[in-house]
């Protein structure tokens, strides 16, 4: 018999109200010996709470879901108690007595995923959910959570269907009397996948970003005013200024919301010519970051004169933007020079002063403005983490190949079968024991 799993699906430490959910088996023996009975299902009641020896352990309310109506797809209990410690405390002890565990983290979804109440992109929307801190990752989670990109995969499915149709019509009844092009009507189908396929794997940035966050680093070379300037934007002191060049060494990562997306924006080392091993290491890693950024601010002393913007330059490319920084001081001739590099590479311009902030509001709002549209789009995504990536890009490749090779009936149906059990591990219809576990790993306690 499978074992009965319990936990916490509220946060630990002192609340007016904790939660302790209860699935398998002994879900509804374990409400009864608690409450006294079980309640009408799906309807609050309101119960005492007793140990086996009798002594009262709380008043709360109890809720029971019969299987298969139940989050997990099996007898699921639920009891509302006191947010005390002694009382979930007692609660624990009362169930741990009985036989059952601890649930896992995710373990309660993993149930829900392989009794069939979910598809496994809508597991991990749960699990996105949970972390989501803006209204953008709130809302993929819940298109994806409502099927969003299940549809969208499915439609793939349904074209690989169509396709296959003729290509193993034409390999399993060679001598019956279709159509001499049979297997050549598939091509329409595999065609207009491909290109549904290329068009999704170029957009995938874009779910992922609204996930992890949209990435902007701020690079220039040493008393740029890049540390100033970060945490201007933040409105916090994130970042150590100082009039030192050099401060900075390593790279800063902080978070913010523009446009109710996620910004992850990242200080990082001037970029000039290393003086030690550290700063040389410190500007390793500030190129690297700024090559896997989605915009980068070239940010220059609009005061100097000595042509240490230079140094930056090649890091910023068509769409980045040069921020004029010391709006507050009298221009230097790097000003000039550096709004003429920018306008020959296609970047925008726009004065600042992190420290007297001037010009920073107009920085907020294009900013907001540049993510939103950046992130925005008219259909779901169709990747939202790196193993949907993956799955797409095996998948076009299988397409790809079948494509090539249509007069091949056998060859190109293996092909595309292929590419359906690649698109299937998104949904985990097929093949997923092996990822299990590190997806559920990922979810909280008591989900």
């Amino acid at each position: 018999m499978r074992a009965t799993i319990f936990a916490p699906a509220t946060a630990a430490g002192r609340a007016a109200v904790a939660v302790v959910r209860i699935s398998g088996p002994d879900a509804g023996p374990a409400l009864e010996a608690l409450a006294g009975g079980l309640p009408t299902a799906r309807r609050a009641s309101f119960r005492r709470l007793r140990d086996s020896a009798g002594g009262l352990i709380d008043e709360a309310l109890a809720l029971w879901f019969p299987a298969p109506a139940s989050y997990t797809g099996e007898d699921v209990a639920e009891l509302q108690l006191h947010g005390g410690a002694a009382v979930v405390g007692a609660v624990t002890r009362a169930l741990l007595a009985r036989g059952q565990r601890l649930a896992e983290p995710g373990e309660f979804t993993r149930r829900a995923f392989e009794s069939g109440r979910l598809d496994l992109d809508q597991a991990e929307a749960v699990a996105d959910l949970i972390d989501a801190e803006t209204e953008a990752q709130a809302r993929q989670a819940l298109g994806q959570l409502e099927g969003a990109l299940g549809e969208r995969y499915a439609a793939w499915r349904g074209l690989l269907s169509e396709a296959l149709a003729f290509l193993e019509a034409a390999v399993d009844f060679p001598d019956e009397e279709l159509p001499s092009d049979i297997a050549a009507r598939a091509a329409p189908a595999v065609a207009r996948l491909a290109d549904e396929m290329r068009l999704a794997l170029a957009d995938a940035r874009r779910g992922e970003r609204v996930r992890d966050g949209y990435r902007i680093a701020l690079i220039g070379a040493p008393n740029a005013g890049k540390s100033r300037l970060l945490n201007a934007l933040l409105a916090r002191e994130a970042a150590i200024v100082t009039e030192t060049p050099g401060t900075t060494r390593d790279v800063i990562e902080a978070s913010l919301t523009l446009g109710g997306y996620r910004v992850v924006l990242a200080d990082m080392a001037g970029l000039r010519e290393a003086g030690d091993a550290i700063e040389a290491e410190g500007v390793r890693r500030a190129k690297a970051w700024a090559a896997a950024s989605d915009l980068r601010l070239w940010v220059v002393d609009g005061a100097a004169g000595d042509g240490a913007w230079r140094e930056a330059a090649g890091l910023a490319l068509a769409r980045d933007w040069l921020v004029l920084n010391k709006q507050d001081l009298p221009r230097g001739c790097d000003a000039a020079s550096a709004s003429a590099a920018a306008t020959e590479s296609g970047l925008q311009i726009l004065d600042v002063s992190a420290r007297s902030g001037q010009g920073l509001d107009e920085l907020r709002r294009r900013l907001a403005e540049r993510v939103a549209a950046d992130l925005s789009g008219a259909e779901f995504p169709a990747v939202t983490r790196e193993r949907h990536a993956q799955a797409l890009s095996e998948g076009l490749g299988h397409v790809e190949r079948a494509a090539s090779h249509l007069e091949d009936a056998e060859l190109a149906a293996e092909d595309l079968r292929l590419a359906s059990r690649a698109l299937e591990r998104v949904t985990g219809r097929i093949g997923a024991e092996d990822i299990l576990d590190v997806i559920f790993a990922s979810f909280c306690i008591g989900k």
